[in-house]
Order: structure tokens, then C-alpha cells, then sequence
């Protein structure tokens, strides 16, 4: 919907939009409030494997949508850890709570998928859909 409402405004652009979501059984971790909510998202995560869902949609001159899922695998935290790492300020602004970009990495002990799809964009699936709709990369000019 994001690239679609730029879009509209934009005749003849191709305009990219992409959001992202963690998941944890079921339940969408968004961004904390405040940092008590932060630090109960990342006691729920301690010790356990969620999913992180990042959407990416062209739209304009072209229409091209995926979906791109990454299992996470958090070490145990302890309480210390997690207050600390609030402090920093760092997952107030994060789905999840956490920036594996970020110091919020000390928490992460495996990735099972797109590592730059957890950050924000999927790179590979990405430059797909921009081949996809014709547009020339640097390497592959059309």
C-alpha cells in the first residue's frame, strides 16, 4: 500500500516500498512504546526462535510483491543484559525490539535465511523484482 499510494502520485515512477514484522507464535512484535515494552519483547524472545517477515512492492510502471522469511535464533539474555541493552536506546525504534545491524547482534546466535531482509531491505529478492519490472542493473544494462 505504501508504494502504491507514492505511486499514484508519481506518474511513471516505479516506486519500491518495503515493511517488516517479527513474529513470535503467532503474535506480531511491532515497535515498543516505551522501554517496559521493550524490555518484555526481548524476555520473550531470550532463549527462542521467531520469524521476521519483510514485504517488498514495486509499483508504478510495473507491479511486482514477495513475501521474505527469516528465522531468528536468540541466545538466553539474562535480566541484565536486557536492561542494559534497553538503555541504549537502541530498541525503541526496532520491530521486535532489537537491530541485528546494531548492538541489538549480541542477542543473535543464528540466522536461518536473509540476513539484509532482518535489517530492513532483502537485497537478493530486491534486485529480482527490479530485473523483473526492466530495469537495468549496472552489471546487466538492457
Amino acid at each position: 500500500m505504501k508504494a502504491q499510494v507514492v505511486a499514484s502520485g508519481e506518474p511513471g515512477a516505479l516506486v519500491l516500498g518495503a515493511d517488516t514484522a517479527v513474529i513470535l507464535e503467532g503474535e506480531i512484535l511491532g515497535k515498543p512504546r516505551d522501554g517496559a515494552q521493550a524490555r518484555a519483547m526481548l524476555e520473550r524472545l531470550s532463549g527462542r526462535t521467531h520469524t521476521v517477515l519483510t514485504a517488498i512492492a514495486l509499483d508504478g510502471a510495473a507491479h511486482f510483491s514477495r513475501v521474505v522469511e527469516t528465522r531468528i535464533e536468540f541466545r538466553r539474555a539474562s535480566a541484565e543484559e536486557i536492561d542494559w541493552y534497553v538503555q541504549t536506546g537502541e530498541p525503541l525504534d526496532k520491530a521486535g525490539s532489537y537491530a541485528l545491524q546494531g548492538i541489538g547482534s549480541f542477542l543473535v546466535c543464528a540466522v536461518h535465511g536473509s540476513v539484509s531482509s532482518v535489517i530492513g531491505l532483502p537485497l537478493c529478492e530486491t534486485l529480482e523484482a527490479l530485473e523483473e519490472c526492466g530495469l537495468a542493473l549496472p552489471w546487466r544494462p538492457t
